[in-house]
C-alpha cells in the first residue's frame, strides 16, 4: 500500500468536492494488486481430447443430428471433468482442453470419458502430460501444453497416451501402462517415450 495525499478540504470526498483524483488512485492500487495474479507458473497434468472422424460423422448424419451428439457429448466430458477436479480450459471443436491437480485423476476421468462418450457412437482419443504451464490472463501456455497436444496426435484410434513423466508420477497406483514407443514430436527437438492406459 501507498500513503497519497489528495489536494482539497474535504473530509468526505465520496460526498462532497470532486472526487475523480481519489477514485483514480483507488484504480490504480487496484489494478496494481490485480497485476501480480494475471501471470503466474503451475505445475499441472494436461488433457486434450479429440473425437475421432468427427468431420466423417458430421457429414453422415447432417448439421443438426451431428450438433445434438455433440452437445451430448459435450456434457459427458464436463460432468466427468468436474468429478475428478479437472478444469475445463477451452474446447477445441470436437475437443477439450482441461487440466487436473494429480496425473491419476486426469487418467481415471480419461477412462470414464472414453468408456462414457461410446454409448453415443462416438469414439475419442486422449493425451496426457504433467509439466509446468505459464498462466496469463487465466489462459495456460508453454511446453507442456504442446506435448500433450502432440502425445494425442500419436494415439492409434480410440486410446490414451502419456508421457513417461505421467507414467512415472502414478508408480504403485494400480494403473496399468503399455509401451507404445519412442516418438518425435512435432515441434520438439528430443524423442520421448509414450504409453498407452491398458483397460484395467
Amino acid at each position: 500500500s501507498q500513503l497519497v495525499e489528495i489536494e482539497g478540504a474535504d473530509c468526505h470526498p465520496f460526498f462532497a468536492g470532486d472526487t475523480r483524483p481519489i477514485l483514480t488512485e483507488i484504480k490504480k492500487f487496484m489494478a496494481v494488486g490485480k497485476e501480480v495474479k494475471q501471470s503466474y507458473r503451475e505445475l499441472a497434468t494436461i488433457m486434450f481430447t479429440d473425437i475421432i472422424d468427427s468431420t466423417r460423422k458430421a457429414a453422415e448424419l447432417g448439421d443438426q443430428r451431428w450438433l445434438e451428439k455433440l452437445d451430448a457429448h459435450n456434457i459427458i466430458v464436463r460432468k466427468l471433468l468436474s468429478q475428478y477436479r479437472g478444469q475445463e480450459i477451452e474446447t477445441t471443436g470436437d475437443g477439450f482442453l482441461a487440466t487436473f491437480d494429480g496425473p491419476a485423476r486426469a487418467i481415471q476421468s480419461a477412462k470414464k470419458i472414453k468408456e462414457a462418450v461410446n454409448s453415443l457412437g462416438i469414439q475419442v482419443r486422449i493425451g496426457l502430460h504433467t509439466g509446468e504451464l505459464e498462466f496469463k490472463y487465466g489462459k495456460p501456455h508453454g511446453i507442456a501444453l504442446h506435448l500433450a497436444s502432440r502425445i494425442m496426435s500419436v494415439t492409434n484410434g480410440s486410446e490414451i497416451c502419456v508421457s513417461r513423466t505421467v507414467k512415472d508420477l502414478v508408480i504403485g497406483s494400480g494403473l496399468e501402462f503399455i509401451d507404445h514407443g519412442v516418438h518425435e514430436l512435432k515441434g520438439v527437438t528430443d524423442p520421448w517415450q509414450i504409453y498407452t492406459v491398458g483397460n484395467i
